[in-house]
């Protein structure tokens, strides 16, 4: 028969001892083990529903303590600290706020979902509470948005990447999400603009978003980039433009880069005056009467967002990116410089940008189409005649 202690704590936990040195009680349905070793008390959680588990996980670390093998594992971190050391962490590697707040962003929700299951320590963190996180993701929860698939997926990947930290710095020696699994979301294809449709839209802008659309339809890099370019950044002499990193931000990619200019690039770029240190800069109202600032993003979309309700039009300020893309590959620009110019090096990210625009797939068709009739044998061709124009025993 099994002896029951009380808590030496006095909390009126029932104890279930098992061995010589070790005990085990439950709490909330979960199984933890209470044991002396090195002159201290420890509790711990065996991570079981299961009584019979709860026994034999006990009596493994008995087993452990009688053989001097056993080592301690210190209490978990909460959560929240391990957060905190991994953002410091990665504003330490240089990311960017905007990157630090997409991880604050998705934490904060991992918080509240911890917090409503009371589970405060990295440890306590299981598969169940990430595909809780990931439901309320998707469907708004904790008065947020509705996330997108991509969006969720980064957000999971963030969690496994806590966890991993924690391990790395042995803040826990097991992995509780080691069952996760995490599945690659499907692309959302993505509106392209074909050639003869963007200068339709860049013939409806008007200063000051005209240059900054013209340097992005032109380009193919992202709107960041161009509201951080400098005039230090627009080489006219050598007709090239360099995108490099700036304090407090850097390009996506992480790479410098050249950008070589076309014509009317540089057309554009050579009458800028110099207002400042930005290229592109926002206008002067009696709110911002200051000279120089830099174009705000936002403003710059409800621009675009306006002429192509106007022409009936969908896409956004990247799109542009996707049309200047398809537009290179289409026009037989190498894969190897194209990818020099757009700072990508992910090969699986540049063959979603490789689009086809329909009349050039079809003209593509048509050529294939004509080389096969053209290669037909005539009708009235000798299937045999190429046997026939060279008889050996003829020789």
């Amino acid at each position: 028969m099994m002896k029951h202690d009380q808590s030496p704590a006095g909390d009126g936990q029932q104890y279930e001892r098992v061995g010589e040195f070790v005990a085990i009680f439950a709490r909330k349905d979960v199984w933890y083990v209470n044991y002396q070793h090195g002159n201290r008390q420890v509790r711990r959680s065996l991570k079981t529903r299961s009584k019979k588990e709860a026994r034999r996980r006990a009596l493994m670390i008995e087993k452990e303590i009688l053989s001097g093998e056993h080592k301690h594992q210190r209490r978990a971190p909460l959560i929240k600290d391990v957060v905190d050391q991994y953002i410091a962490s990665r504003r330490g590697e240089g990311r960017s706020e905007k990157t630090i707040g997409k991880y604050q962003y998705g934490y904060d929700l991992l918080l509240e979902v911890a917090d409503r299951g009371n589970r405060k320590r990295i440890s306590e963190l299981d598969v169940a509470m990430v595909d809780q996180f990931r439901a309320e993701r998707c469907r708004g929860g904790s008065g947020r948005r509705p996330a997108k698939p991509k969006t969720v997926h980064n957000d999971t990947v963030s969690i496994k990447q806590l966890v991993n930290f924690a391990l790395k710095r042995r803040m826990i020696t097991e992995n509780p999400l080691r069952e996760l699994e995490i599945d690659k979301p499907k692309r959302t294809p993505q509106p392209c603009w074909d050639r003869a449709q963007v200068e339709q839209i860049l013939a409806n802008t008007k200063p000051p978003y005209e240059s900054p659309l013209i340097f992005l339809a032109e380009t193919g890099t992202r709107v960041g980039e161009a509201k951080w370019l400098t005039h230090d950044d627009v080489d006219l002499e050598r007709r090239l433009i360099h995108i490099r990193p700036k304090d407090g931000w850097k390009p996506k990619s992480g790479d410098q880069r050249a950008i070589p200019m076309t014509d009317r690039l540089y057309a554009m770029l050579s009458t800028i005056p110099r207002r400042g240190r930005w290229v592109f800069t926002a206008r002067v109202t009696a709110r911002h009467p200051e000279v120089g600032r830099q174009i705000s993003e936002r403003r710059l979309l409800q621009y675009l967002k306006r002429i192509l309700k106007r022409l009936g039009y969908v896409g956004h300020l990247h799109t542009f990116r996707h049309s200047f893309i398809s537009f290179a590959a289409n026009s037989g620009i190498p894969e190897r410089v194209l990818r020099q110019w757009i700072g990508h090096a992910d090969r699986e990210i540049l063959d979603w940008y490789y689009h086809l625009a329909d009349r050039e797939s079809k003209d593509a068709m048509q050529r294939l189409s004509d080389a096969a009739k053209l290669s037909k044998p005539a009708n009235d061709t000798d299937p045999n005649s190429a046997q026939t124009q060279h008889n050996p025993e003829e020789d």
